[in-house]
């Protein structure tokens, strides 16, 4: 598939704060693509030339306050302000596209009609630790396939796996299932691809569509996403109601990173089985986070402006 056959019209949108650096290796990435896009940011109010930056290097820039940002809410706000466009192409500021048709990988799956959405693969960064680089491993495998409402029973919540770190929206479709969540903590992207596997679209992964993504949590930065996973699961509760539990995929996760440190790190196994207890205790407080006073969500929470509203 060449450029020259898209029919789409395509944008890449981008949130960012503070993160110039990060930045200007993604645009760049993206400017070196064979696909035509366009770029519009969205920037939080950043202080470190972020803003400037995009002003001179994309399409269209929106300026938002930090308070402003949700992770549903803002990437929604995008769609919605430029409709003019068929495919949505989200990215986040720290990544970046690893192959000049990374793009065109990714979107080709559009060729198909009930096909919705479509995550790429994201390899972890040059710098990622043992733990962040097994992560991106297990979660992100080089083979491509298609999910469906038929995988539900096998996959559990996995059939609705996305992440808007690298991944296109066929906009009628983000529009059939009414967009993104005005208001959520995280897992938007989740949130959408389960209401377009319920309203009988198709949601693709396409292993060949690569960027490079990663974070080297720390103990207590892990900790406190995990407690925002359970936050959402405890205020979406149809979504396990629905799709059920992710079918054994945490033990997997634990024995595949395990095997991977005792070739790679053993040294860092012993800080891996206190991180896996971390992620399960503080994933079980956010389940059961509204019998937690707020002041004490906040500490708790890795996106502490949620708890704000």
């Amino acid at each position: 598939m060449h450029a020259g056959d898209c029919t789409f019209k395509y944008a890449c949108i981008i949130p960012t704060y503070n993160g110039l650096k990060d930045l200007e290796r993604l645009i760049t990435s993206i400017k070196e693509q064979t696909l035509s896009t366009d770029i519009l940011v969205v920037d939080s109010s950043s202080t470190d030339g972020t803003h400037e930056f995009a002003l001179q290097t994309a399409n269209q820039v929106v300026q938002i306050s930090a308070s402003q940002f949700n992770h549903g809410g803002t990437r929604q706000y995008m769609a919605e302000m430029f409709p003019e466009y068929d495919i949505f192409i989200y990215l986040t500021q720290d990544a970046y596209l690893a192959t000049p048709d990374a793009l065109i990988q990714l979107v080709r799956e559009f060729k198909n009609e009930k096909v919705a959405a479509v995550c790429g693969r994201q390899l972890p960064h040059i710098d990622a630790n043992p733990i962040a680089a097994h992560a991106r491993l297990f979660n992100y495998p080089s083979t491509s396939h298609v999910r469906s409402a038929q995988d539900i029973p096998t996959k559990g919540i996995k059939a609705a796996f996305m992440s808007n770190s690298f991944s296109a929206y066929r906009r009628t479709a983000l529009l059939d299932v009414g967009g993104f969540p005005s208001n959520v903590i995280l897992s938007e992207d989740m949130y959408v691809a389960a209401k377009m596997i319920l309203n009988g679209w198709l949601i693709a992964y396409e292993g060949t569509a690569q960027c490079h993504h990663s974070h080297n949590y720390t103990l207590v930065e892990e900790a406190k996403r995990y407690f925002d996973i359970g936050a959402f699961f405890s205020e979406q509760r149809w979504l396990l109601e629905s799709f059920g539990s992710p079918k054994g995929e945490g033990k997997r996760f634990v024995i595949s990173e395990l095997f991977y440190l005792s070739k790679n790190a053993p040294s860092a196994i012993p800080h891996a089985l206190i991180r896996v207890f971390l992620k399960l205790t503080f994933y079980n407080m956010g389940k059961k986070q509204k019998f937690i006073p707020r002041i004490f969500k906040k500490k708790l929470s890795m996106h502490k402006n949620y708890w704000k509203n």
